[in-house]
């Protein structure tokens, strides 16, 4: 910390060492961690470097001969230009592609990619026209991914906010470790889907894989169809009358509503025995709960 040596910190009590490095032992009971955002306090709602699009600017890239870097520095150099739609044409199946975009912009993919598509995104809207490989989504924070065909395993992956959808099947482990969002599948999931889950929702229109929601801590997973296995801790519960206008919602925003509805939806959420909660000090539920 500037300003404060190391003999001077040695020589300080650990509460005055806590002040003088900026940290704080505020306890957390009777506060949330969610941070409310203010929709006409758009300096919060982007990063003050983050570059000035406009949507109706648009511009096409053919990507059959460029490598993954060289493509996503284009986008950017793109951005920084202000064009705010962008269509990669002929992508190959490439990886590592649409990742760490922290602005708005509508990007579209013409084809389909490989794996870790899109993540770290905070903002943007992707739309890929094909299929996607393992891992899409990691880690997006905000804006929302579009596959039209099937994604591959980790689907996903630690996701923290947004919307991300298949409209086709995909793979194990979808929603690993979510902390918010909503993941949305118009098909089937692999086995071990919401595996810890954290928060955010899940929604599948068609059947689950074995061990589904296992040790999942919170958050809410729906399921169209069967459901081979429950994993530890994982319970069924009963679907509100709250919920089911918010599914139908949300599955006819993507155009991925069943003809039959909502109702018969099944509901999975923690059962919150394996973490022994009864047993927690009050502070140590808030930060888990």
């Amino acid at each position: 910390m500037a300003g404060v040596t190391d003999a001077e910190l040695k020589a300080m009590s650990q509460e005055e060492r806590v002040d003088a490095l900026g940290m704080t032992s505020e306890q957390l009971s009777g506060r949330s961690l969610f941070i409310e955002f203010s929709p006409d306090e758009e300096e919060r709602l982007t990063y003050p470097w983050a570059p000035d699009v406009d949507f109706n600017k648009r511009m096409e890239i053919d990507s059959d001969d460029m490598t993954s870097s060289e493509l996503n520095t284009k986008v950017r150099d793109l951005m920084a230009e202000g064009y705010g739609s962008i269509v990669i044409k002929n992508p190959r199946g490439k990886h590592s592609l649409g990742v760490g975009i922290l602005s708005k912009l509508n990007l579209i993919f013409e084809g389909s990619l490989g794996y870790f598509a899109g993540g770290l995104i905070d903002g943007a809207n992707i739309r890929i026209n094909g299929r996607v490989g393992w891992s899409c989504g990691e880690n997006m924070m905000s804006g929302s991914i579009v596959i039209e065909k099937n994604a591959g395993s980790t689907f996903g992956a630690a996701i923290r906010g947004g919307d991300l959808v298949c409209r086709g099947s995909v793979g194990s482990r979808t929603g690993i470790d979510m902390k918010g969002g909503t993941i949305i599948v118009g098909g089937d999931t692999g086995a071990l889907s919401g595996f810890m889950m954290q928060r955010g929702r899940m929604i599948v229109c068609g059947n689950a894989g074995k061990d589904l929601g296992d040790s999942m801590y919170d958050g809410v997973i729906y399921i169209g169809g069967e459901i081979r296995s429950l994993g530890v801790d994982a319970v069924t519960a009963e679907l509100t009358d709250l919920e089911k206008p918010w599914l139908t919602r949300k599955l006819t925003q993507y155009e991925l509503l069943p003809d039959q509805g909502v109702g018969h939806f099944t509901k999975v959420v923690a059962g919150k025995q394996l973490w022994n909660y009864d047993n927690l000090e009050p502070t140590e539920k808030k930060l888990i709960l």
